[in-house]
């Protein structure tokens, strides 16, 4: 059973209950230090968000975890890989000035920008894993080349995996391009008689994958990368991917890349989920909507498997239903948790440590 150490955002004490000295109060109580040696080059993993997206970890959380980082008398770098869709996010160009446009700037943060696989995704090494799904995974290369590595990771709803968390972050995360399509093998269906040739989703198809042919929309295979965005933005619900017969293997595969993103790194990997502004759909999206629950607090622990299974759990708390399943049904979103235990990335069962300090 793994520890998942919480603290929520209650003010007890003005002089030391702010979020970032709640930050401060996870790293110590799970000790960074056994994670992190004095001289590594340890890679902080997060998302800077898509243009237009808000809901992205705040620098000023993230500049607290770089300053324990160096405590450590280690070298901390923020990172993240490029995209597969066409966006602000495909090269390392354009990644970075977003990063900077976003406030990952080293006079905010402290610590450089990095991103994993290189100016055009090509930085990549293959790690083997002997997976159901495969052999090997193709990992962004300053990724595998980190001697540690922190996770931090904004915890939402997602429309393939059904949310997205530490695990998420993980394997899709870390990822260059040719890792994320092969995750990605299924492709979305248009329903004619539904469609109405509103042309929303040619707009808003960062891979140009759709166009209108006689008013309708049609798909090109080959240039679609399976992101299923198409679907979220469709007005009249007439595009769709059989997420119930497609749902398990898109999640099989992601963990199987979070293991491939760690293998190398045993005992060196240290996790913290931020479950506040929990959205209905990814950071990757150009908008930010409104919240499903009330913020939670601040989740860390070295098990990416157990911090999921209780972000998860706790947000269910907080509605009060299983409010992430009624967001994205046919999502087999649990996949992610069942199978990282089964391939040795973590345990589904924990015990949550709260540091609250006013707590039975």
């Amino acid at each position: 059973m793994s520890k998942v150490y919480f603290v929520d955002f209650k003010i007890r004490d003005v002089e030391k209950d702010s979020k970032i000295q709640k930050v401060e109060r996870l790293c110590d109580a799970v000790g960074l230090r056994q994670f992190i040696n004095k001289g590594d080059l340890t890679a902080v993993k997060l998302h800077f968000g898509e243009k237009g997206n808000d809901g992205f970890i705040s620098p000023v959380y993230v500049r607290r975890v770089v300053e324990k980082i160096k405590e450590c008398g280690a070298l901390p770098f923020l990172t993240d890989t490029n995209t597969l869709y066409v966006g602000e996010r495909q090269n390392a160009v354009q990644h970075l000035n977003l990063a900077v446009e976003h406030g990952f700037d080293y006079a905010v943060v402290g610590a450089p920008v990095i991103i994993a696989d290189g100016l055009k995704g090509k930085n990549s090494q293959e790690i083997q894993i002997h997976g159901k799904h495969f052999e090997s995974v193709t990992v962004a290369g300053d990724v595998v080349d980190a001697d540690s590595l922190v996770v931090l990771s904004h915890f939402k709803g997602h429309p393939i995996a059904g949310f997205g968390g530490a695990i998420k972050n993980l394997g899709m995360g870390c990822a260059p391009a040719v890792g994320k399509k092969a995750q990605h093998q299924d492709r979305p269906c248009i329903d004619e008689k539904m469609c109405v040739g509103c042309g929303t989703c040619v707009r808003e198809c960062a891979a140009h994958a759709l166009s209108l042919i006689d008013m309708k929309a049609h798909l090109n295979a080959q240039k679609c990368v399976g992101c299923g965005k198409c679907v979220t933005v469709c007005p009249q619900h007439a595009i769709s991917m059989d997420l119930k017969k497609q749902s398990t293997a898109f999640m099989e595969r992601l963990v199987e890349y979070a293991k491939g993103a760690v293998e190398n790194k045993k005992g060196r990997v240290f996790y913290i989920n931020f479950l506040l502004n929990i959205t209905p759909l990814c950071d990757c999206f150009r908008f930010s909507n409104e919240a499903i629950v009330p913020d939670i607090g601040i989740l860390a622990s070295d098990d990416p498997v157990s911090l999921d299974k209780a972000s998860f759990d706790m947000v269910r708390e907080k509605a009060g239903y299983d409010i992430m399943h009624d967001l994205h049904k046919d999502t087999d979103m649990l996949r992610q948790i069942t199978y990282g235990q089964e391939v040795g990335l973590g345990s589904m069962e924990y015990e949550l440590v709260s540091l609250n300090g006013d707590d039975k």
